[in-house]
């Protein structure tokens, strides 16, 4: 293969790894509004629907597994397509966890929600903006834009601590709805989870651009790094 084919392989790697987060970052969008409407149909989509991603993820593999095999990248390539790897990971978990959280939807089909839920789409669209951030600092190789993004993950976490403190207080009250919220419970976590998996983008963004990969998440307080990058879902 030569350095030309080389290139345009990567090219064809970076517009693959875009269409994947693209479609990712859509059944966030979809799993929150499924949830908000206790709409079964897209709930029942959704999870479909990520079979395509695993596909995706699947494919992607293939295509880095030949480029090493047959090009013998120098060191920065293979710093890019090590990244790669480990970035579909991450972007197939999220969605998976988008699955997780549709599957739970069902649940709430004929039933109301104990309280409105507030908390738990503001940790969701905060999710979403970190895994498109994620993959915007991957297509712009911007490391400034995968620290934002590592250090946005501690607003996520407040979030969580807030709804998990939240249903305690209701579990107490009003025993009678335990199912309903341990089923909040476990869709807040893999809303937490997807921030993570978001986070460890960003990680591997910032190891394709320098060669160190570092836990960026809590290396920087954030006040010092950025402004709020949510303030508007306040």
């Amino acid at each position: 293969m030569t350095r030309f084919s080389f290139d345009k392989a990567l090219k064809e790697l970076d517009f693959n790894l875009i269409k994947m987060g693209t479609y990712v970052e859509e059944s966030i969008e979809k799993t929150i509004k499924a949830l908000t409407e206790r709409d079964v149909e897209l709930a029942k989509t959704i999870m479909a629907d990520d079979d395509i991603i695993d596909d995706m993820e699947q494919n992607i593999e293939k295509m880095c597994v030949t480029l090493i095999a047959r090009q013998q990248p120098i060191a920065k390539d293979l710093r890019l397509i090590t990244s790669v790897l480990k970035i579909i990971t991450d972007l197939e978990r999220i969605a998976d966890h988008s699955s997780d959280i549709a599957e739970l939807t069902l649940n709430f089909s004929n039933s109301k929600f104990i309280k409105p839920l507030i908390d738990i789409p503001k940790m969701a669209e905060m999710a979403r903006q970190m895994t498109d951030k994620a993959i915007d600092s991957f297509i712009k190789k911007d490391f400034q834009l995968a620290r934002e993004v590592c250090a946005s993950d501690d607003y996520v976490d407040e979030l969580f601590e807030r709804v998990k403190i939240d249903l305690a207080e209701i579990m107490k009250n009003k025993p009678e709805h335990i199912d309903q919220i341990i089923d909040l419970l476990m869709i807040a976590k893999y809303i937490e989870r997807m921030a993570d998996h978001a986070t460890n983008i960003g990680e591997w963004v910032a190891f394709s651009i320098t060669g160190n990969h570092e836990h960026l998440a809590h290396m920087y307080h954030k006040d010092s790094l950025l402004e709020n990058p949510f303030k508007n879902l306040d």
